[in-house]
């Protein structure tokens, strides 16, 4: 159904306003703003009525003047009026409009000073349509509409881009997953356990507080949430079964987060971009981290959407989900890493990448140059941003480097006979995730972490090359290859790859999970995704892989019963073959 958007723009209650007056930025040539003095206009709680009658709201930021200016839309979760949440979106609204851009930021349904009831994911596909092609319709657009956003805010773009409202013009998806049961709902069979809880806790405050429960026992629910992030470390994270978490369950909000999203194949569609690129019709500009939680998805969109034709690009950093310039996690990677301030190409930072993109597609006649290649990335190790042609990077050679007994990586393949490696897997006792593709709780910071608080585990395998006598790159999707064996009927396997300084820190790069949910105990051969990165492993470092069956609370441990909706548990004794007939090893994409 196609709403009479003429309709939706009447509003509903009086607006308030707000003029600033800005100073030109650096980036963008002084010649292409409209005055060296921009004055920008804002409205407060904008009102548009969607098809089914439910009213969102929205803050408008426009330079002042008649216009018309293209418009930039982001639809959020998590409260338009946070300056903090709103930076995060990547691009500053007031520095934006005082470009010459008119910048929409909505609250998404059931949240803030939106009504209607908050599922999340569900209602995103309608409502984007409506709100992109009310938007065309405020007072001073040119009718060209863009979006743009990080994680949630990806996803509305990617659900309303399918939906092909007539006045979409670009996407510009930061962090973006693409197959939500491949880093958002689970990995490859295991929840997601890090970002599930945090997430629905966080979310849930919004949800409370429109319970109409009263001042004062919304004040006392929020407070008892409040309490529990804080020792969601000790406490929260453990509790069992998942499934049924009492965290959740005794504040209401088992139903209205993630923990629960998997199980439902309505919820999981919903969310899912995989697979429908073909629909989505305008240019889309990436934004990835190689230490995201979506890394891999935005990867993935990327790389569909090349396929499919349509002008696209990519641009990755050595970032997280939430930190975007030094130090990322334990790791200097020099003030070019910034993804704002400072240029990470000929044409200016990030920000000024994206909003010369926008202005081609949304002013048809904006002459910003762009960069020629389509795909930028920054190479960890050398620390320095290449232009590539496409991605993945087409002259990787795929090598392999082989698990062998003693805990040796090595280039030769094992010979018959060579013993197998074995450890002890305890539920009750986890390895704990120390960094990496992380969004979690804030006692589990993400990035590259020294691995040392884990290699001392004895339920942790090691296996460690020699040290390179030349730089050595790695960028590409990488996974390992495990013949492996449990005694427990259902097990996990988790394979890391880590670059170990001449100083002796191991830093992890990247890394993945297998859940085997019946028959592990039977020898068999396992692939593990490590999902992908880019790093030169520098003369005299050295290659170092994990292998283990557990990343806690990264990922929900298994609990070797095969019955995850159980708190009972059981002890694995696990084993990695490397013998010629079982090789287990690590595949490389291997730039020369």
């Amino acid at each position: 159904m196609t709403p009479d958007v003429d309709s939706l723009s009447e509003p509903t209650q009086p607006r308030q306003h707000a003029t600033l007056s800005c100073l030109p930025a650096s980036g963008l040539p002084a010649e292409d703003l409209h005055d060296h003095e921009a004055r920008v206009i804002c409205e407060f709680d904008v009102p548009g009525r969607m098809r089914d009658g439910v009213t969102l709201r929205a803050n408008v930021y426009r330079p002042e003047g008649a216009g018309p200016w293209p418009t930039l839309l982001t639809r959020t979760p998590y409260g338009k009026n946070l300056p903090g949440d709103v930076l995060e979106l990547g691009l500053d609204p007031v520095q934006a409009a005082r470009r010459g851009f008119m910048v929409v930021i909505q609250d998404t349904r059931g949240r803030s000073a939106s009504e209607g009831e908050w599922e999340p994911f569900r209602f995103e596909r309608d409502d984007g349509y409506d709100t992109v092609e009310w938007a065309a319709k405020l007072p001073g657009s040119n009718g060209r509409v863009g979006m743009y956003g990080s994680s949630y805010c990806g996803i509305t773009q990617w659900l309303a881009a399918i939906e092909r409202p007539p006045s979409l013009a670009a996407i510009s998806p930061v962090a973006t997953p693409s197959e939500p049961m491949d880093g958002l709902l689970t990995r490859r069979g295991a929840v997601e356990l890090g970002l599930a809880v945090p997430w629905t806790l966080v979310t849930g405050l919004d949800y409370l507080g429109r319970l109409g429960l009263g001042d004062s026992e919304t004040q006392r629910r929020v407070n008892a949430v409040v309490d529990e992030w804080d020792r969601m470390g000790e406490d929260g994270y453990w509790d069992l079964p998942v499934h049924d978490m009492e965290l959740l369950r005794r504040h209401g909000l088992s139903g209205v987060g993630l923990i629960h999203a998997g199980d439902d194949p309505e919820r999981v569609a919903s969310c899912r971009v995989a697979g429908s690129h073909e629909k989505v019709e305008v240019p889309s500009f990436h934004t990835a981290g190689w230490y995201d939680i979506f890394l891999q998805g935005t990867l993935d969109n990327y790389q569909a959407m090349s396929e499919q034709g349509h002008e696209s690009r990519l641009i990755v950093g050595p970032w997280t989900h939430e930190t975007f310039a030094d130090p990322i996690g334990e790791q200097s990677f020099g003030m070019r890493a910034g993804r704002a301030g400072l240029p990470v190409h000929a044409h200016g930072d990030v920000n000024d990448l994206h909003l010369a993109w926008f202005g081609r597609h949304l002013l048809l006649d904006f002459n910003v140059a762009l960069p020629e290649a389509p795909v930028r990335l920054f190479v960890m190790g050398r620390n320095e941003w290449r232009d590539e042609p496409a991605w993945p990077v087409q002259r990787a050679v795929h090598e392999r480097r082989f698990l062998r007994s003693g805990g040796c990586l090595a280039t030769t393949s094992p010979e018959a006979g060579e013993t197998p490696s074995e450890f002890v897997y305890d539920p009750a006792n986890p390895v704990l995730t120390v960094g990496g593709n992380t969004l979690e709780w804030a006692g589990y910071p993400a990035g590259p972490m020294d691995q040392a608080k884990v290699e001392s585990r004895d339920d942790l395998l090691i296996f460690t090359s020699e040290p390179m006598e030349e730089d050595f790159e790695v960028t590409g999707r990488v996974r390992v290859i495990l013949h492996a064996e449990s005694s427990a009927t259902s097990t996990d396997w988790v394979a890391r790859l880590c670059d170990v300084h001449p100083d002796g820190r191991s830093l992890n790069l990247c890394d993945g999970i297998l859940r085997v949910g019946s028959g592990a105990q039977t020898c068999a051969r396992y692939e593990i995704d490590l999902w992908s990165t880019s790093n030169v492993f520098l003369r005299g470092h050295r290659l170092r892989v994990h292998v283990t069956s557990s990343s806690f609370p990264r990922w929900d441990r298994n609990l070797n019963t095969g019955n995850q909706r159980e708190s009972r548990h059981d002890v694995a004794r696990q084993r990695i073959y490397h013998d010629a007939a079982r090789p287990s090893y690590i595949e490389l994409p291997v730039i020369k």
